[in-house]
């Protein structure tokens, strides 16, 4: 029975993934090296349905980042997205009744223990993350995810980024775009503890297509992420319950029926 837990719980982590693969490759295809583009310029097709492939223009132009595609703009990280950084959450004790679990570097990549460290409810909106919300450590272990282990509190030295500009698959896989980049500044800081500066956000170049073409793929890009969030909510569950089975499994309180052997 908890072997099955187990498997699915692995099939998820393996099917997001797999997703998250496809979802880059496609970004980076499409909008850092321009391949459609490309093609067309080169009087190629571009193997995109028409409607799509109309909206890749066919041609490049110089820019302070070299050539790019015709009619698209330059912008920064910052530019495209709000960087909300956490808070000093021992300043805000849980309450009794009302808390949440915090968030912190530890947490990104393997969600909630029993370790984990509670705060108040009552710190407003925009520190509180929900599934499917982008996290960004700008301290220490540089790294970014997509949120799926739960509503929590974001401490300091995470980010949650958001953006009313561009659709959230844009400016996430433009953070890991940059996170190498980001890596090395944090590495170069001998004497402190590794981490970027609100100026290194600025100074990261983003390339953005118009609002058609980034309204055009939205649908696809988004379905990935939904999949992507859906897979570790139902990850969350099935741990959570076998959790709750194994203690009474290994005390007798819970029995399995055994099928008998002929």
């Amino acid at each position: 029975m908890l072997g099955a837990l187990d498997d699915k719980i692995e099939l998820n982590r393996r099917m997001s993934e797999t997703l998250d693969e496809t979802a880059r490759a496609l970004f980076r295809s499409w909008f850092v090296d321009f391949d459609p583009v490309r093609a067309k310029a080169e009087g190629r097709p571009s193997g995109l349905p028409p409607d799509l492939d109309a909206l890749f223009p066919d041609a490049f132009e110089p820019s302070e980042l070299g050539s790019i595609p015709a009619g698209w703009q330059i912008d920064s990280l910052s530019g495209i997205a709000k960087f909300t950084n956490g808070l000093a959450l021992k300043r805000f004790p849980p309450a009794e009744d009302s808390w949440l679990p915090v968030i912190k570097i530890a947490e990104m990549r393997r969600g909630f223990t029993g370790r984990s460290f509670k705060a108040s409810a009552d710190i407003g909106e925009d520190f509180i993350v929900e599934d499917g919300d982008v996290v960004f450590s700008w301290f220490g272990s540089l790294d970014t995810v997509l949120w799926g282990h739960g509503r929590g509190a974001l401490n300091q030295h995470l980010f949650k980024v958001t953006s009313s500009r561009v659709p959230r698959w844009f400016y996430w896989n433009w953070i890991r775009e940059h996170l190498p980049e980001f890596r090395a500044i944090a590495s170069d800081k001998a004497t402190t503890m590794g981490h970027i500066q609100r100026h290194h956000l600025d100074e990261a170049m983003v390339i953005v297509p118009p609002a058609k073409l980034l309204e055009s793929p939205d649908l696809l890009f988004s379905s990935l992420i939904e999949r992507q969030v859906g897979s570790a909510t139902v990850s969350r569950t099935l741990a959570a319950l076998r959790d709750t089975l194994l203690p009474k499994l290994l005390s007798g309180e819970l029995r399995v029926p055994t099928a008998g052997v002929a």
